[in-house]
């Protein structure tokens, strides 16, 4: 579905995203993951032509778009982000109506689409769909970010660290709610995140990428043990040591 050629993203002297070549299936949710500037956020701006290539090229459905205006193409992937970006005038209802407004539906459509998706992200509608962002948690914010981007029927999210700012309990519950949301939808995803625990749980494959450049791309699986390089072996024990560190707790002796 989603075809990146060679992809490549200078700023002068500096090379952002260099050479970067991946496929992603079908109904696959592909994780982007490495630490900051390595490239991902960039890489998934570029997808949607939020930032131009310098070179290479983005296919989408075989078709490149650089062929298409910009904001045709955006309208077509949903995009949430970590700050989420609800407009605080609007009610819940209305920030979730907005690209099918711009799309020209009609009021009876928007109005059971918003319906439909606040029950998908597990929002009562008739208790939030007139809310103001700023009466909303921060889980529930996130939510509502998510059937934003949902709210165009797209098959494709871009997801950018959506889900960094939440505490852990909430975190884990708006996780697996989007695991079930991408499921029942069959939505083809890319994520983006720093969170090696986050990417092994909720990734198809992982694409590890350093100082802009593909290390390794793989299953979950796969790169545990696998690694083919050190810095991959390095993002890999974390969740590993962490993983050890609980075990001892639980069997009552010190972590090593």
């Amino acid at each position: 579905m989603i075809e990146l050629d060679r992809l490549t993203k200078r700023y002068g002297e500096t090379v952002a995203v260099a050479e970067l070549s991946l496929a992603v299936g079908d109904g696959e949710l592909l994780v982007l993951l490495g630490g900051s500037g390595c490239g991902k956020t960039t890489t998934l701006k570029m997808i949607n032509r939020l930032v131009e290539p310098t070179s290479g090229r983005v296919v989408i459905d075989g078709e490149d778009v650089t062929g298409l205006e910009p904001h045709l193409l955006r309208r077509r992937i949903g995009y949430a982000f970590q700050r989420v970006g609800l407009f605080p005038h609007m009610t819940v209802a209305e920030n979730v109506a907005t690209t099918p407004r711009l799309l020209g539906w009609d009021a009876a459509r928007i109005a059971k689409r918003v319906d439909e998706l606040l029950e998908l992200v597990e929002l009562d509608p008739a208790a939030m769909r007139d809310r103001m962002p700023d009466e909303l948690s921060g889980g529930q914010q996130q939510r509502v970010g998510v059937a934003r981007a949902l709210a165009a029927e797209p098959r494709l999210m871009l997801l950018d660290e959506p889900f960094g700012a939440l505490d852990p309990l909430t975190r884990d519950r708006v996780q697996q709610s989007f695991q079930r949301i991408r499921a029942a939808l069959s939505l083809t995803a890319i994520f983006v995140t720093h969170d090696m625990s986050e990417a092994l749980l909720l990734g198809d494959r992982i694409a590890v990428m350093d100082a802009g450049r593909l290390v390794q791309v793989g299953t979950p699986r796969e790169l545990l043990l696998h690694p083919a390089s050190d810095s991959v072996r390095q993002l890999m024990d974390t969740p590993r040591r962490q993983a050890a560190a609980v075990d001892a707790l639980l069997e009552g002796s010190e972590p090593g």
